[in-house]
């Protein structure tokens, strides 16, 4: 079963805004979580969910059905969230949100690779239609290519170490699973880090299911995106789950909020200088003491909202 307990539900969905006969977006279906919330304060609204994992959207569908069926479940990445849409002849929507990350039940089942607590077949992948998996990158990128994914995507120091000792094994033979994957790290960190904080394997991990999934930049172009889509009044949430993520959110809506520079002596701004977003969270929002006892993974999650409150216009 997809089990799931979303991060940050009940800020979330208070964040939102959430009108009866709004248009609202789930870019991160996953268990349903915050889709079961948004669809119980529709009446005459709207629901569209995007996911790529099939399981979650099966499960899913079925818990959304028994609310009502003011929903649609599109298969698709949410990078492609604008043209299809526009597909559906939807332009402009009341409300976005991103759950980023990969959900509890994708870490759990063991087949899909993603956790170094289980031992499976290298994989890593959200859709299991793509070509491009954990096998191939950690068994055919070249050396720099590995270095630069373990420091970029999870800051590792000792990522030229780990990098050597995998282009050292993979000489001899494929490396097929997580669990030999996880000893080559093991081998190749020096035994006082090994001791220091957390599983050795925590950050090659991430920065793999990074790179296999494309997470940044796809993430990167859906918010850009949704920045188009969402209407006046509307609202955008993003929940992050680690630095580079955050810092992504952060920029853009920094860069949407800001005020711009004005010539000397123009004591108002003009309607088409006003910035087209305000900051709802002027700090992100962290988990409280209860849900940090209750769900592990909102240690490190941060919840970012911004409400468009002006139109473009050209002058």
């Amino acid at each position: 079963m997809f089990n799931h307990i979303s991060v940050l539900l009940e800020e979330t969905i208070e964040g939102l805004n959430i009108k009866e006969d709004g248009i609202y977006v789930d870019c991160t279906l996953g268990g349903g979580g915050h889709s079961q919330e948004i669809l119980k304060r529709l009446t005459t609204g709207h629901l569209y969910c995007f996911d790529q994992d099939q399981v979650a959207i099966e499960v899913a569908a079925k818990r959304l059905s028994q609310i009502s069926d003011h929903f649609t479940i599109i298969y698709s990445n949410f990078k492609n969230m604008k043209s299809e849409l526009n597909q559906l002849g939807v332009q402009k929507v009341d409300g976005i949100v991103f759950d980023l990350g990969v959900s509890s039940p994708q870490f759990d089942d063991g087949e899909r690779g993603f956790s170094y607590n289980y031992d499976a077949k290298l994989d890593m992948r959200m859709d299991r239609n793509q070509t491009l998996s954990a096998y191939e990158i950690v068994n055919t990128y070249e050396f720099n290519e590995l270095v630069k994914i373990f420091y970029k995507y999870a800051d590792e120091k000792f990522s030229k170490q780990i990098a050597r000792a995998i282009e050292r094994h993979r000489q001899e033979k494929p490396i097929e699973t997580t669990f030999e994957l996880v000893e080559i790290i093991k081998e190749a960190i020096p035994a006082p880090a090994r001791r220091k904080g957390g599983h050795p394997a925590k950050r090659t991990f991430q920065a793999l299911r990074i790179a296999v999934n494309d997470e940044l930049s796809v993430f990167e172009k859906a918010l850009d995106d949704s920045l188009d889509c969402i209407c006046v009044g509307g609202r955008i949430a993003v929940i992050t789950f680690h630095s580079l993520e955050d810092k992504i959110c952060k920029y853009t809506f920094n860069e949407v909020t800001k005020q711009p520079q004005l010539p000397m002596g123009m004591p108002i701004v003009p309607e088409y200088l006003k910035p087209r977003f305000q900051k709802i969270t002027k700090k992100p929002i962290v988990a409280g003491e209860k849900e940090l006892e209750e769900n592990h993974r909102s240690h490190s999650a941060k919840l970012r909202i911004i409400e468009r409150v002006y139109e473009n216009e050209e002058k």
